[in-house]
């Protein structure tokens, strides 16, 4: 479970059995109507599908959850209008699309969320993640994101279909 941090919208306390860790949210805190570009992170339960690792960054521990490489080639579709939005594409790809393999650390693990992905409906926002967070937990575009020392904790508890449940 996931919940605001009091005082600051923008970082949340992630709750696992007893253990609450700190985490960022996005720059809009939690809304219950995600929008593309919002900055918002939605409001409700999302499963974990799958993720990503960064070749090269440190080999995550076990997870139940499947792991996949991602490959520099690897992008998100965030272009509404596109037929691939909301989905992974190989980059370059012509539509708005971000890269997978980041220039910093934030993406080296990354678990994808089943936030408006079947059926992905226009605008209702892209590439909902739990990703590694940045020093001092600023905010997110709308992922949720934690450290990686929280990362390596969660990881042999996560498989797919773990709800991750984001209340106010």
């Amino acid at each position: 479970m996931v919940r605001p941090r009091p005082g600051r919208p923008s970082q949340g306390l992630l709750v696992v059995d007893r253990t609450v860790f700190p985490c960022a949210l996005g720059r809009g805190g939690i809304t219950a109507f995600k929008r593309e570009g919002d900055g918002g992170t939605p409001l409700g339960p999302m499963t974990a599908l799958w993720g990503y690792r960064r070749p090269g960054r440190g080999f995550p521990p076990p997870t139940r959850l499947p792991m996949l490489p991602a490959a520099p080639t690897l992008g998100w579709c965030d272009a509404p209008g596109d037929r691939n939005y909301n989905r992974p594409v190989r980059l370059p790809y012509p539509a708005s699309s971000e890269t997978m393999q980041r220039a910093d650390r934030l993406y080296d693990v990354v678990l994808v969320l089943d936030w408006n992905m079947r059926p992905a409906i226009r605008g209702r926002g892209s590439a909902i993640f739990l990703h590694i967070a940045r020093p001092g937990y600023t905010p997110t575009e709308g992922c949720i994101a934690v450290s990686p020392g929280t990362m390596r904790r969660l990881l042999p508890r996560i498989g797919a279909g773990t709800v991750v449940r984001v209340e106010r």
